[in-house]
């Protein structure tokens, strides 16, 4: 039976991290589960760090309070793993998932984190978009890292939430972002990286 998960999520203005939590709720819907996103914007402009809640259970949720200890937390943006505190709070072995290009094992990450799933979502967006738009490639990677939402469920919960083309663009983004996401499992006695 699967407890209460909480994720943070972090990226700018404009990145479609609001939008992206909300798919994950919608997509968790889905799957017969509970869930919830809060935004949390603090200077509402284009490009300035904000952060989005998300909580999912098998039963009712009734928490409606920012997270402060994540079992997962999602870096939209890679600038912002150096300009904020985006690990704070993380439990001891949660999942973290990055936008970047680095390989895994480059990453620097608290001791808690363990298990990491890297991406390139700004070059998935703007190979299949046209636009740095990482929502979409990343919710990909969260599905990939955390297994906690099926790919289905999220791939339906994307069209249901845009339409047409738009629609469309969006679920190859979000499947190339589980497709290419690199995971590596951070437990005690195994590190080893596999591709999902």
């Amino acid at each position: 039976m699967l407890h209460m998960k909480e994720i943070r999520l972090h990226g700018r203005g404009g990145q479609g991290t609001v939008l992206a939590s909300q798919i994950l709720v919608s997509a968790a819907v889905r799957e017969g589960k509970y869930g919830n996103a809060i935004p949390f914007f603090g200077f509402e402009r284009r490009g300035a760090p904000l952060a989005a809640f998300v909580r999912f259970d098998e039963k009712r949720i009734r928490e409606k309070t920012q997270i402060y200890t994540p079992d997962c937390v999602v870096v939209m943006d890679p600038t912002l793993v150096h300009a904020s505190n985006v690990f704070d709070g993380l439990q001891e072995g949660g999942a973290v998932v990055l936008n970047d290009r680095k390989m895994p094992e480059e990453a620097k990450l608290p001791t808690t984190v363990g298990r990491l799933g890297v991406v390139d979502a700004t070059g998935i967006a703007l190979e299949v978009l046209g636009t740095p738009i990482t929502n979409t490639p990343m919710l990909g990677a969260f599905v990939a890292t955390t297994s906690w939402i099926g790919l289905e469920a999220l791939l339906s919960a994307l069209q249901e939430m845009m339409r047409g083309k738009q629609a469309d663009a969006n679920a190859r983004a979000a499947l190339l972002g589980y497709e290419r996401t690199r995971v590596l499992d951070m437990q005690p006695g195994r590190a080893e990286a596999h591709l999902l």
